[in-house]
């Protein structure tokens, strides 16, 4: 089952961001998601939405998330990620058609 994890930020420190954005890729690739959407500019077309990026992210299963997510190497660069932005983060699971 597909697992979605879904982030909405705001800069509030984009030095610290960018260093995080930097490092991600690195980190990143060692574990078995996949980036669907990183846009800076993204368009509200219902509702209200204040935030400055939008990212979707994808792994096979919720535990390939949690290997990710728990990592040594993704905690070391989270601190960069948490004084660059506020955000909220969704994990999401994916629907199945013919699934309840």
């Amino acid at each position: 089952m597909t697992y979605y994890v879904v982030s909405q930020m705001t800069f509030k420190d984009e030095p610290s961001y960018r260093r995080y954005e930097a490092a991600f890729p690195a980190v990143f690739s060692k574990f078995k998601g996949r980036v669907l959407v990183s846009d800076e500019n993204p368009q509200c077309v219902g509702g209200d939405w204040a935030g400055d990026k939008v990212v979707v992210l994808s792994f096979p299963s919720k535990q390939d998330f949690k290997d990710f997510a728990m990592s040594a190497d993704y905690q070391a660069i989270m601190k960069d990620r948490d004084a660059g932005v506020d955000a909220t983060f969704l994990l999401a699971k994916g629907f199945e058609y013919g699934t309840t």
